[in-house]
């Protein structure tokens, strides 16, 4: 971790989540790179604790490596340090989608979105759940490239529970943060994941959508 700790004079804090610290380095051996440190939770028991930080350091950089393959870019990995649960990646220059969808014209943004269902219709379809799939994490790069980024909360299945509730978190993020776009937004987004799964496949999911969200709406009547 040597190699590590000697940089982190160098760093300023990015994010501070709920999972991890995101720390940016402007020179990481001549690069700009992101560090990303999970912090120890001191409401699990420790070996609990360092377990988990453990799995998921090595996890995530392996789920990462399998979206490349599935054709989703991610960040490419420089180095991972199991021990203090650290992975350090490349930064990746451009603007998160979040800060593009409500300044984008309609067709920039129809197009935009079209590629994103597109994007997570590919991970399904490889098994790959992202775990955390807001606008927040996706980055459109200077070159008009799309990367799937954090995915810490991620996962390998194959079902469509785990499928329908990676597609509804982003509903929600759209709802949340583009209230007065989302139901155009999202329209896209299932245009595009349609268009890779084949419509029987994609129906499935929307119904599993459609399930989730009536089982919240059960949940909330009963608390009212």
């Amino acid at each position: 971790m040597d190699t590590i700790d000697a940089k982190l004079a160098k760093i300023k804090l990015l994010k501070m989540g709920a999972e991890a610290c995101i720390f940016l380095s402007e020179d990481w051996y001549g690069r700009k790179a992101v560090i990303k440190m999970r912090i120890p939770k001191a409401y699990r028991p420790e070996a609990l604790d360092e377990h988990i930080r453990r799995y998921r350091t090595v996890h995530e950089p392996q789920l990462m490596h399998e979206a490349k393959q599935a054709g989703v870019a991610t960040p490419l990995i420089y180095m991972v340090n199991v021990p203090q649960a650290t992975i350090v990646m490349e930064y990746v220059e451009g603007q998160q989608v979040k800060q593009l969808l409500n300044v984008a014209g309609k067709h920039e943004r129809h197009a935009l979105c079209i590629r994103i269902g597109e994007s997570a219709a590919r991970l399904h379809q490889h098994g790959l759940i992202h775990g955390d799939l807001t606008t927040s994490n996706i980055i459109l790069n200077p070159e008009g490239k799309l990367y799937f980024v954090d995915f810490g909360l991620g996962e390998k299945n194959i079902e469509l529970e785990a499928q329908g509730v990676d597609l509804h978190l982003l509903k929600r993020a759209l709802q949340s943060t583009h209230f007065q776009l989302w139901e155009e937004c999202f329209q896209s987004v299932l245009s595009g994941y349609t268009s890779i799964l084949g419509i029987a496949q994609a129906e499935k999911v929307y119904e599993k959508i459609r399930e989730i969200e009536r089982r919240g709406r059960y949940v909330e009547e009963r608390r009212q």
